[in-house]
């Protein structure tokens, strides 16, 4: 979906569900989910990617294969393939997960967990775990408790071996940086964005603090209305396309240089507002203090040192630039272990790889007021804080959530961790909330026991 809007015209209809466009979407907003979304779709088992012959054969048949530059490649029921597939379709920058022996993680599975049910928000039919991973289009999902592995299942494109797009999963993972930098004292929460990146001092975010990035209280002129064709979302997407730029193409031509045309709109620090660009701005804010891309910081700080299995990747643009707010892929028990890592307060094998006051800053949520002024209708009385959404619960609990179902959820009173990566056919989580939210705090309360 990388063009300009001159030339989006013609692509839309497709484009719209690149990633980059799904890893931006607005994670909850009914405005952000289209009226072909809302129609009647295939279920789990009718679009499964494996059943419906996507990219077999050598060659596949015409009629199967996906291409990234394709105006539908990241449409669904295409996606249910693409999400697992990114690396084979466009440029990323990898995250090294090192050369040392994988960390062990122990198993003790437990058979009740499909049985154990729940009521759906908003009322409706018990559910039970095991039908609401069909409901949400699952792709495999990871629930760790006490650090053992009590439950583990893989679906369509995805398996152990695997690696799946975590969307906006990977905000999560840049505010996560940004909070080490933080706590370490390398970064200054309350220092204006312009004396850290000076490029970005006729901008919107010149003028606002780390921390109103960090918790996505900037005001910025920025509409991801992706049913407006001349949303501000279509000329980021060309700008950070790693395609060749349409002939008469005068946009900005990488994350960074769309960055600086950003103007703003209200004051900083009075309302959250989700926006991708938030994200980016914080990526650069990581690379120019540390030296490194996000990439490069993940891995050197945690993903080499936490006992990965498998390598990860994120997607880049033109430049090289890794996407921060959208394009981190990874294996699924990869992603317990992230998860496993933020219970443990920091430490993995012995070692301390993150500053526990930086999860513990985490943990304690931002300014739920703020977040209130979002409208988000289930999330009563959540809050936002380092790109992580804290539900404020009698558990603690907090997550990492991507568009499309994505999820990392880590319930610290519990010591549950729940990694979910899924291919719903919808965009927006208030599409799939009402059964995940009820059911990862249904799994929770049944392992308490």
């Amino acid at each position: 979906m990388w063009w300009s809007i001159s030339e989006v015209g013609a692509r839309r209809k497709g484009l719209i569900c690149a990633v980059l466009a799904a890893a931006v979407a607005a994670l909850a907003l009914p405005s952000s989910i289209s009226h072909a979304q809302e129609a009647k779709v295939l279920s789990a088992a009718e679009s499964d990617p494996v059943k419906l012959g996507w990219m077999v054969g050598s060659p596949p048949p015409a009629d199967k294969i996906i291409r990234f530059t394709d105006p539908d490649y990241f449409s669904f029921p295409k996606m249910r393939w693409t999400v697992c597939h990114f690396r084979q379709l466009m440029p990323t920058a990898n995250v090294s997960r090192g050369l040392g022996a994988p960390g062990l993680l122990e198993r003790k599975p437990d058979e009740t967990i499909d049985a154990v049910k729940f009521t759906p928000l908003g009322g409706g039919a018990e559910m039970t775990w095991e039908q609401s991973l069909a409901a949400n289009y699952t792709d495999g999902i990871v629930v760790l408790h006490e650090g053992k592995i009590v439950y583990e299942r893989y679906f369509g494109c995805l398996d152990d071996a695997g690696q799946h797009g975590a969307m906006s999963v990977t905000k999560s993972i840049t505010g996560l940086l940004g909070e080490i930098l933080v706590a370490e004292g390398k970064l200054d929460e309350n220092a204006k964005v312009a004396s850290v990146v000076p490029e970005l001092a006729n901008s919107a975010f010149g003028d606002a603090t780390v921390k109103q990035v960090l918790e996505m209280t900037t005001g910025l002129r920025y509409s991801e209305d992706y049913a407006d064709p001349n949303a501000d979302v279509w000329t980021y997407s060309a700008a950070g396309s790693p395609l060749p730029k349409p002939e008469g193409y005068i946009g900005p031509r990488s994350y960074f240089e769309y960055l600086q045309t950003v103007r703003k709109e209200g004051e900083h620090g009075t309302a959250f507002g989700y926006k991708t660009i938030n994200t980016d701005a914080l990526g650069w804010i990581v690379a120019r203090v540390t030296g490194q891309s996000v990439a490069q910081f993940m891995s050197g700080r945690i993903w080499s040192k936490m006992g990965a299995e498998q390598d990860a990747y994120y997607t880049v643009d033109s430049t090289g630039t890794p996407f921060a707010g959208g394009g981190f892929n990874a294996g699924l028990r990869d992603m317990a272990r992230l998860g496993q890592l933020l219970l443990d307060d920091g430490v993995a094998n012995g070692q301390r790889l993150i500053p526990e006051a930086a999860i513990a800053r985490i943990r304690a949520g931002g300014d739920k007021a703020a977040f209130e002024k979002a409208g988000y209708a289930l999330l009563k009385g959540w809050s936002y804080r380092g790109m992580w959404w804290i539900t404020n619960n009698d558990n603690g609990a907090y997550s990492a959530r991507g568009v499309h179902g994505q999820a990392l959820y880590i319930d610290p009173k519990a010591r549950v961790v729940i990694a979910r990566f899924s291919s719903h056919p919808t965009a927006g989580n208030a599409a799939n909330d009402p059964t995940s939210l009820p059911a990862f705090e249904a799994v929770a309360k049944h392992l308490m026991k």
